[in-house]
């Protein structure tokens, strides 16, 4: 990721070759390169590089209870890095370099996610459930997993804070980026995660 100065969207990944560790749900990853993004005709969701709006998203919590029977990836949520960017600079740095762009209102890997690409759809998310922190509640499960998506590669440089769990992360992730361009601030934010 640093020596590339990027994160690959998964087609990307797997066009280019590159080894990654899959933390996600084989089936859904799956159905996420068929998935159109309507907003943005002839993509599909696996094409970008996703992002939730919140930390403590419902995946981590998967992957922290480590107990669902389609998850291979057995981690826990400790190496788990949240990636903090600015939204209206990301945006507009795609818009003048014709990157698609999209969100989604939900996760964007359900048949029946709904996309945009104008940042004045922004309050057609549900704020109140993506800052939940009890999401046993079906909208607020949906609402929590809104999802911000960049077509095939999202720049390193666009990373302002990288959110991790513990002060062992820490040092590992700012060894990483020790003499790189890449100058993040790296955090433990403990409350990000389960």
């Amino acid at each position: 990721m640093i020596d590339c100065g990027c994160i690959w969207s998964d087609v990307q990944m797997i066009a280019r070759g590159l080894a990654n560790l899959n933390i996600g749900i084989s089936d859904i990853k799956e159905r996420r390169r068929k998935l159109q993004v309507h907003c943005n005709p002839g993509t599909k969701v696996g094409e970008y590089v996703p992002f939730y709006f919140c930390p403590r998203s419902i995946m981590l919590y998967i992957l922290h209870c480590k107990n669902h029977k389609d998850l291979k990836y057995t981690g826990g949520q400790q190496p788990i890095l949240h990636l903090e960017s600015k939204l209206k600079v990301v945006v507009q740095w795609a818009e003048a370099n014709q990157k698609p762009w999209a969100f989604s209102t939900r996760n964007a890997g359900t048949h029946y996610a709904d996309f945009y690409n104008d940042l004045r759809d922004l309050y057609r998310i549900n704020w109140s459930a993506v800052s939940a922190t009890d999401f046993r509640d079906a909208t607020i499960k949906e609402g929590k997993q809104a999802e911000f998506l960049l077509f095939e590669s999202f720049p390193l440089t666009f990373v302002d804070r990288v959110g991790v769990f513990d002060s062992q992360v820490e040092q590992q992730i700012e060894s990483l980026f020790e003499g790189t361009k890449y100058n993040p601030v790296v955090v433990v934010q403990r409350n990000w995660y389960y």
